[in-house]
Formats: C-alpha cells, structure tokens, sequence
C-alpha cells in the first residue's frame, strides 16, 4: 500500500529541483505527521518532514527581526487546527494550479531560501557587516518562517483566512512573483550580501 501525504498527495513524483537542499528537505511519507517532538540530535530538523515543519511553524510564526509583531495565542499547540489550514492550503493550491500542492510548495522553497546573508564581524573595536553562505538547513528554515511570516500578514486582523494567505503566498513564491514577502526578504538579504562584500 502506497502512503500518501494526508492520504490525497503522493510524495513519489515530487522532485526537489535544488540540489543543495536535497538532503535537508525531508519527503518520508507519513500517515500522520506528527513526531511529538521525539527526534533530537545533530540536525535533527532534518528527520522531520517538511510539511510538519510547515505546520510547527505555523503554530508559533515567532517575532520579526527585534518587534513581537504578532503574537497567535489562538493557534500555538493546536496541531489539528494548523494541520487543516495546511490541508485547505493545498486544495486551493491544487485546484487554482492542478498540479501537486506538495511539489508548488517544494518549489516555493526552493525560490525563496536565500544563498547569501550578512553577520557582523568585529574588528580592531569596530563592527563591519561580512557577506556569508548561507548553510543549507537555515535555507530551508529562513525560507518556511518567511512564508509563514508573509501569510500571517495577509491575514492577521484583516478578514482573508490564514488558508487562502498560505495558499496565495506558497503560489506566488513558487511563481516568483514580486508580491511575495518571502521572495522580497530573500532579495533584501542577498542585496544586503552584495553591498557588504
């Protein structure tokens, strides 16, 4: 018996066409996508599928860079509830494209995960901004939280369903569309990278 993604989508065709997140972009089918937090260890992020990572993310979106922004008490912990805005995410993706939500949304991530970014480097007392790689699973991890980010603005306290904004932004990032937050933020950064070399 072939397992499938919420029992409807096959994970055997989905292809990441990216090959240095290949190995970070977990595609285990799973009945049930949920790990209860048992999977600890060096790169543990890893193990975890991407759609459950998707789902933890949403649950606790986090703060935008040093402003709490938003704050979803409503929805941190309530795996149902985040896992069925994914599920309803996914069937407006598949019936406005007709292809498999999962492989849009690998593409989406594939497009929005940044290869440069800043620190800062202290020298002789003085603080310099230095471009760096950006190592493959913060890629993957940078471009989630900026999606989620992107949805959750489209959405909080404005009457569009977190669904319908997850949906929207996922296509649009996949697309490489402009309005997305999240291609925005990768652009920003990778700007940012250029200018401090």
């Amino acid at each position: 018996m072939e397992i499938k993604i919420f029992d409807k989508y096959d994970i055997s065709e989905v292809k990441v066409e990216d090959l240095g997140l290949q190995k970070y972009i977990n595609l285990e089918p799973k009945l049930v996508l949920k790990s209860h937090g048992k999977i600890r260890g060096k790169l543990a992020k890893t193990k975890i599928n991407i759609i459950e990572r998707l789902g933890n993310q949403l649950a606790v979106p986090g703060h935008r860079r040093k402003k709490h922004r938003i704050i979803t008490g409503w929805a941190s912990g309530k795996y149902e509830k985040n896992m069925k805005a994914i599920l309803k995410a996914f069937q407006i993706i598949e019936k406005k494209t007709g292809q498999n939500p999962i492989q849009v949304f690998i593409r989406a991530i594939g497009n929005t995960s940044p290869r440069d970014e800043i620190t800062v480097i202290e020298y002789g007392g003085a603080r310099y901004p230095q471009a760096v790689d950006v190592a493959p699973s913060r890629r993957v991890s940078l471009s989630l939280r900026w999606i989620i980010h992107g949805s959750y603005d489209k959405s909080f306290n404005k009457k569009t369903k977190i669904y319908e904004a997850l949906a929207d932004e996922i296509l649009k990032a996949s697309e490489l569309n402009g309005e997305s937050y999240a291609i925005q933020r990768k652009n920003e950064s990778e700007k940012q990278a250029d200018s401090a070399r």
